[in-house]
């Protein structure tokens, strides 16, 4: 199994014990940001719960979420924070509470966006009450776009006792690098937001874990060449050691596990309109049905009409899906300015 120490992570969770600090006893106005970047399995999730387990003082209340890949809808992060979690004390209105959490049978359009904002923010400063707590965003690449809002906004809410951390994959391999290159360059920029951007590890690193999984440090081609076979990221060595598990180093070298068998062909994208097309630009662009009608000139009525025909079309579930169908398929979708 993997050690429990964060090899080649000392001085990044040193540095969150730092941060943790000036909310814990410094009593800051505005929430401590730090945002952690990196590719997929570097150990962004790992890096977080390794500094949770170890933060003093314990945090009053810890809110975490991630965005709900296979089925998104707006709010998601906050969404999961309400998932399970007793609300009976919080003083919001039932019906908004029930729409921030998605219940069900909650109508989708009993909101405006910035009131459905508003009360967002509410819901966390109540969950927050006099802290220090810490807010855990998941996976800012995959969030929709209300919550990308919501997470900007309390990275500067004034008088929240609270740590925000935030991981996300680089902008250029988000769901829509657009939306989070504009949502890390808020958080980059509220006031003393630490910026941390994990690697992989180094060859040096990859046998320091070796020695502690296997008691002893293995020869220096070994370690090259597990280091070449997982590029040095902690999940591929994760998996290759768990392959391999009650076996001796030797077999890390050994050969792969065979390929998996070819996935079946994907079925031929729908045909959309153009008017359909210049509708999704607006989704993507996360505009309201409003604002999508004034930006092209049509009926709130005829946007509707769209929208509901993209639905269907691309087998969505939400305006949200429907957009991120538009970044997976690759799209050529752009979106007037909204009047």
């Amino acid at each position: 199994m993997m050690p429990v120490s964060m090899v080649g992570r000392a001085g990044e969770l040193a540095e969150l014990d730092r941060v943790w600090s000036t909310v814990a006893g410094d009593g800051r106005p505005t929430p401590a940001v730090t945002v952690l970047t990196g590719a997929a399995g570097v150990g962004k999730s790992l890096l977080v719960a390794a500094a949770l387990a170890r933060f003093t003082p314990r945090p009053a209340a810890v809110l975490s979420g991630a965005a709900r890949v296979h089925s998104p809808a707006p709010y998601d992060w906050l969404a999961a924070v309400l998932s399970g979690r007793d609300t009976t004390g919080l003083d919001l209105p039932p019906d908004a509470l029930a729409w921030l959490g998605q219940q069900p049978t909650v109508p989708l359009e009993r909101y405006a966006p910035d009131t459905l904002l508003r009360l967002a923010v509410r819901v966390v400063r109540g969950l927050v009450g006099a802290g220090p707590a810490v807010l855990v965003v998941e996976d800012l690449h995959a969030l929709d776009p209300a919550s990308l809002n919501l997470i900007g906004e309390l990275a500067v809410a004034p008088e929240l006792p609270a740590l925000l951390i935030v991981a996300s994959r680089p902008a250029a391999d988000a769901v829509v690098p657009e939306l989070t290159r504009r949502a890390l360059a808020r958080l980059h920029g509220a006031p003393g937001a630490v910026r941390q951007h994990l690697r992989p590890l180094t060859a040096d690193q990859v046998a320091e874990l070796l020695t502690q999984v296997y008691g002893r440090r293995p020869a220096d081609p070994l370690v090259a060449t597990v280091w070449q076979r997982t590029g040095g990221n902690p999940y591929a060595l994760t998996e290759l050691l768990a392959t391999h598990a009650g076996q001796g180093p030797a077999a890390l070298a050994g050969p792969p596990p065979p390929d998996r068998p070819p996935l079946p062909r994907p079925a031929a994208p729908p045909e959309l309109t153009g008017r359909e097309v210049e509708v999704l630009g607006c989704l993507v662009a996360g505009m309201s049905n409003k604002q999508a009608a004034r930006a092209l000139g049509i009926s709130v009525r005829t946007v509707t009409v769209h929208v509901s025909n993209l639905l269907r079309k691309t087998g969505s579930a939400s305006r949200t899906e429907a957009a991120l169908w538009a970044v997976r398929h690759r799209v050529p979708v752009s979106a007037p300015p909204a009047g």
